[in-house]
């Protein structure tokens, strides 16, 4: 019959320092997987809410496509406050909800200026169509707004 083993015998080990770290790397990591992945299906829904806006309002009212994604933008911008901080991240650095919605809103408008001149090159300079040309902005767009809005306004404290 086997003894049990005790804390001397060396049953309840010390973990190493090196071991520790990336144990914590690798929590961390999973937890801006997750964060990562949840901000995606938010931005899809309002990157579908912006391009319903955007086409309808090129193709149907007759806008100018710069106005229309304009205002499909923020609409997105909106569907996009309100399904991240319910849905996609889990900590939230600012205690003030307008000064936090401000943020995000000051991060969404630099997007639009980032999605407006993407826009331009892509629909003038390359006469892609517009509904391409949006997709392919939205690529880049989604990539700004998640580290943008990550690093200033959902990171807990020393967060990856």
């Amino acid at each position: 019959m086997r003894r049990p083993r005790s804390a001397a015998s060396g049953w309840c080990r010390v973990v190493r320092p090196d071991r520790a770290a990336s144990v914590a790397r690798s929590l961390r990591l999973s937890l801006l997987t997750g964060e990562f992945i949840r901000y995606g299906f938010c931005s899809a829904l309002a990157l579908a809410c912006d391009m319903a806006v955007l086409l309808v309002m090129v193709h149907v009212v007759g806008l100018h496509y710069q106005l229309a994604a304009a205002l499909g933008f923020s609409l997105g911008l909106v569907v996009a406050y309100v399904t991240s901080v319910r849905y996609a991240f889990r900590t939230r650095r600012l205690e003030n909800r307008s000064a936090e919605f401000t943020g995000f809103v000051i991060i969404g408008l630099l997007g639009l200026l980032l999605t407006q001149g993407l826009l331009h090159v892509m629909v003038e300079g390359l006469s892609l169509p517009v509904g391409i040309a949006k997709i392919l902005t939205a690529g880049f767009v989604f990539m700004f707004n998640f580290s943008a809005r990550r690093l200033t306004l959902f990171a807990g404290r020393g967060a990856p």
